[in-house]
């Protein structure tokens, strides 16, 4: 019988089976962060287990509150940072140096595929673009991965989405995570792999497929996947090529994790895309979902670019590409945060950040503040974000706020607007 990607994984990785259904994976990499992380330390710490399995697989990032907003978060920054440094932990990104850490992580090539992965938040999901197995963990499994380099995992049992057909122009990786996780809803795939194939995907950039796995867990879904393939090669090939003589080299060695044609999956979907138009989210459940063109002309006080989801430069250039020689409305505020540095770079480079300047957009530093509701775009009770993040939860982005879910090119438009408004009315 044959076998999916991440069961190939598992059987890879597997050091022990307690229990027939429990798998201990040896781990490729830790990822940490200064909310999650220093509660693991600390932990640590007192049980005078202050050790690291292997400083070169840990990776490790200030992103959540950068810089500090008051006392307590640069305190949760100091514990990260003293830890790192004690270790010596070379792959730490201070203040300055840092970014989003599913955004940066990935741009810096720490991700491969057949890796297994984890990290304390919820959205490490996002890696599993790379065709890698990378999932959020708890407090207790994090300092074991710290301490041991292993992690515990139920057997996977994985869905699969055939994607068919061609986006029309106007819709985005966003759109569509945002209609497949309407027909999942926020329970369809818990526990599972989120396996996403076809066409559509074969086409769509690694920032589309990161895109795509960042929100497999808004459907419950313990991570996302996609097949390794040239468009991943490409990607990685600046970190990997002094691995392989070629390029069709690494794509023949990546290819092995790709699943067999006969392997058992606990349920397939398929859909043809070809006529999905934009969406958005209503409520606070990210399964509520509509198209934008049913929402338009629902007011915004704030419009928000950036995260992990779509904070890298390709959401940059379809944001820029709408606002370009056009200002917002004088009934919003807008705030655009490229997810790393290297982007920030970029888009400086590109004229990007000028555009959003000019159009009435306030810049920021990298930083996860405002998608969590902790600093950097905050909303006050009664107001309501536009935003390309991936949380709609009920005061995710400050108490008694409302979030509205859309992709890049949607916030551009809406911001012009002042309300949810469609982007095609700004396209060639």
């Amino acid at each position: 019988m044959g076998r999916t990607l991440v069961e190939k994984i598992f059987d890879e990785h597997r050091v022990d089976s307690p229990f027939p259904d429990t798998h201990v994976l040896k781990l490729d990499r830790v990822f940490c962060h200064e909310i999650t992380t220093p509660i693991a330390i600390t932990d640590l710490m007192a049980r005078g287990m202050d050790r690291v399995f292997d400083p070169t697989k840990i990776k490790a990032v200030i992103d959540h509150v950068t810089p500090a907003k008051d006392s307590k978060t640069a305190e949760q920054g100091k514990i990260l940072r003293d830890w790192a440094r004690r270790h010596g932990i070379k792959d730490f990104f201070d203040i300055g140096r840092n970014g989003v850490c599913h955004a940066i992580f990935p741009e810096k090539g720490f991700v491969r595929p057949g890796y297994t992965v984890i990290m304390g938040d919820s959205h490490t999901c996002t890696h599993g673009a790379f065709g890698a197995f990378a999932a959020g963990v708890g407090t207790t499994d994090l300092e074991v991965g710290i301490l041991k380099g292993v992690c515990a995992f139920r057997t996977p049992k994985t869905i699969k989405i055939v994607l068919k057909g061609k986006l029309k122009p106007g819709v985005y990786a966003k759109d569509l995570i945002l209609f497949i996780i309407r027909e999942l809803t926020v329970n369809g795939a818990t526990n599972k792999i989120i396996e996403f194939t076809g066409p559509v995907i074969d086409k769509m950039s690694m920032e589309g497929r990161m895109t795509l796995c960042n929100m497999a867990i808004e459907a419950g879904g313990t991570c996302g996947v996609c097949y390794p393939d040239m468009t991943t090669v490409e990607y990685l090939w600046p970190f990997i090529k002094d691995e392989f003589a070629t390029k069709e080299d690494a794509l023949k060695e990546y290819s092995k994790w790709i699943s067999d044609e006969d392997a058992v999956y606990e349920k397939v979907y398929e859909y043809d895309v070809s006529e999905l138009e934009p969406m958005v989210t209503f409520g606070y459940k990210p399964d509520q979902v509509k198209t934008v063109r049913e929402m338009e002309g629902t007011k915004v006080d704030q419009v928000y670019i950036g995260s992990c989801t779509n904070g890298r430069i390709e959401d940059l250039r379809v944001a820029a590409s709408i606002l370009k020689g056009k200002k917002i409305s004088d009934n919003v505020r807008a705030i655009v945060s490229p997810a790393t540095p290297g982007v920030y770079s970029q888009a400086l480079k590109e004229g990007l950040i000028e555009i959003f300047q000019e159009a009435g957009f306030c810049v920021t530093n990298p930083t996860c503040g405002a998608c969590l509701g902790m600093s950097n775009g905050v909303l006050a009770e009664g107001e309501v974000c536009a935003s390309t993040t991936n949380r709609n939860f009920n005061g995710r982005m400050g108490k008694g706020g409302m979030v509205h879910l859309m992709s890049p090119a949607t916030a551009a438009a809406t911001a012009i607007e002042g309300k949810i408004t469609n982007s095609e009315i700004y396209q060639a």
